[in-house]
């Protein structure tokens, strides 16, 4: 009995949709099709904003609250009780231009962290390019930066044209740039701690902790003018402190601004987003049988 030949289809013919494939390098980051699911992206940036304050009492007014009462805690305890002098700068413009920027970076870095922790369950049921969720927080972020932004003018405009005891600047046109090494820095460290944490979830503790210590070692809460000039170098390795004093020189007047000190956190950061994206890309293909 002879066999029945038939014709094999050719898959040139066959006109597919979606093709998963697995991904063989590690800069392989498919960001047009990161750029595809952008309607997914604003959906998650719009829930990360929503869930954020969906359930409270005051709701979006924690946007507000949030920094004034960290504002008016340091006015009390860094300026009263340690007297820690600002450079003739008014304490409460001061502690809210450093609070403003620090929070963003901070939130950023906090939630990106734990992507793969938290949407385990998502990642394991769903396909999508993973790159999208840290990249919704990040965008969300923005959004709470905007307002809290918009706080920091209010006050702003009312030393400057009241008081008139702060002396803005042409680099206060700098805020956007700022703005986005922020946010590249918090991208690039969040995904590389997210990577981490899926074997191992005491970073998670670790990090909270080690935030905290950063903020002191970052000009936040005193000007780079009183440190000594021993220890100064120590504190300008943190990519954070030339961002925050250039703001603050721009805005305000007063602190130090410097070229290098800018390019060398721009630097850092295009290393650290880039870094971070590739153990993000590398650990995204087994996550799931650690998690």
């Amino acid at each position: 009995m002879s066999a029945i030949n038939q014709p094999v289809p050719k898959e040139d013919n066959e006109n597919w949709t979606e093709v998963i494939s697995p991904k063989t390098r590690l800069m392989d980051l498919h960001l047009g099709e990161v750029w595809r699911y952008r309607d997914l992206l604003m959906l998650l940036v719009r829930r990360e904003f929503v869930a954020t304050y969906k359930q409270t009492i005051l709701g979006p007014v924690w946007f507000f609250l949030q920094p004034m009462l960290t504002t008016i805690t340091y006015v009390l305890i860094f300026g009263r009780i340690a007297a820690i002098p600002t450079d003739g700068v008014p304490m409460i413009i001061f502690y809210l231009a450093g609070i403003t920027l620090w929070n963003y970076f901070s939130d950023s870095l906090n939630r990106t962290s734990t992507i793969f922790k938290d949407n385990a369950t998502i990642f394991g049921k769903v396909y999508f390019p993973r790159m999208v969720m840290p990249l919704s927080i990040i965008i969300s972020n923005l959004v709470k930066l905007g307002i809290q932004f918009g706080l920091f003018l209010v006050i702003w405009v009312y030393y400057f044209f009241v008081k008139g005891n702060i002396h803005p600047n042409i680099y206060l046109l700098l805020t956007p740039f700022l703005v986005i090494i922020m946010g590249a820095q918090g991208l690039g460290l969040g995904m590389m701690i997210s990577a981490m944490t899926t074997k191992y979830r005491d970073l998670v503790f670790l990090l909270t902790f080690g935030i905290q210590l950063a903020m002191y070692a970052t000009p936040v809460i005193y000007p780079l003018s009183r440190i000594s000039s021993d220890y100064r170098w120590l504190v300008l390795a943190n990519p954070m402190s030339a961002i925050i004093e250039t703001f603050r020189f721009g805005f305000l007047g007063k602190g130090s601004f410097s070229w290098g000190s800018l390019l060398y956190s721009l630097a850092v950061s295009v290393f650290v987003l880039l870094a971070g994206a590739v153990i993000f890309n590398k650990v995204e293909k087994n996550f799931m049988d650690t998690v």
